[in-house]
């Protein structure tokens, strides 16, 4: 049986789309959630196994944008675990 399990990472606004792109080429990853420092999610990102490349491009786009305007951020990241 398959479970989930979610990691935080906390990341200031210039770092953040380069984490991003990191833990999706890690692979195994559900879905990404942006959140800034009070809590509030400004960004959930569900990944399935055939979004890759071209179809990210808009999401590269908005993390940008993103990380242009605020400066800390928490990357909460759900993994699948297991079969």
């Amino acid at each position: 049986m398959s479970s989930e399990k979610a990691h935080e990472f906390k990341v200031k606004g210039e770092e953040l789309l380069k984490k991003v792109r990191d833990i999706v080429r890690e692979g195994n990853v559900r879905r990404i959630i942006i959140k800034d420092d009070k809590g509030n999610t400004f960004l959930e990102i569900p990944l399935t196994l055939g979004v890759v490349g071209v179809l990210l491009a808009p999401v590269w786009a908005a993390i940008g944008a993103l990380a242009a305007i605020a400066s800390d951020f928490t990357v909460e990241v759900v993994k699948k675990d297991g079969p």
